[in-house]
C-alpha cells in the first residue's frame, strides 16, 4: 500500500510541477503581449467607465475568491474525514488518524 501511495504522491508532484510550468508560460506570454499593447496604445482613462471607482480591484476579487475556495476545500476535507471516521466505526474498523492539514491551510 505504501508503494501505491508513493506512486500517487509522485504523480501528484509531477502534475503540480507541470501545471506551474504551464502557468509560468502563460504569464510570460501575457507579459509580452501586455508590453506590446502598452507600447502602441495610449492608456485608457479610468473615469470613462461609469462607477469605476466603486468596483473592487481585480486583486481583491482574486484574493476573496481564493480565500473562499480555501475555506470551502477545508470544509469538504473535514466532511470527508468525518464520513470516513463514521463509516470505519460502523464497519468495526479502527478509524484512521485524521489527515494533517497542509502548511498554509486555515
Amino acid at each position: 500500500m505504501t508503494d501505491a501511495r508513493t506512486a500517487t504522491q509522485e504523480l501528484q508532484t509531477q502534475t503540480i510541477d507541470w501545471i506551474r510550468q504551464s502557468q509560468d508560460t502563460v504569464v510570460d506570454a501575457l507579459r509580452t503581449w501586455a508590453e506590446a499593447v502598452q507600447s502602441v496604445m495610449p492608456p485608457l482613462p479610468v473615469s470613462a467607465v461609469p462607477f469605476a471607482d466603486k468596483l473592487p480591484a481585480p486583486k481583491d476579487l482574486v484574493e476573496d475568491a481564493f480565500d473562499f475556495a480555501a475555506q470551502l476545500l477545508a470544509t469538504q476535507r473535514k466532511f470527508a474525514e468525518d464520513v470516513l471516521q463514521v463509516t470505519a466505526s460502523a464497519a468495526g474498523e479502527t478509524p484512521a488518524e485524521p489527515a494533517k492539514k497542509p502548511s498554509g491551510a486555515k
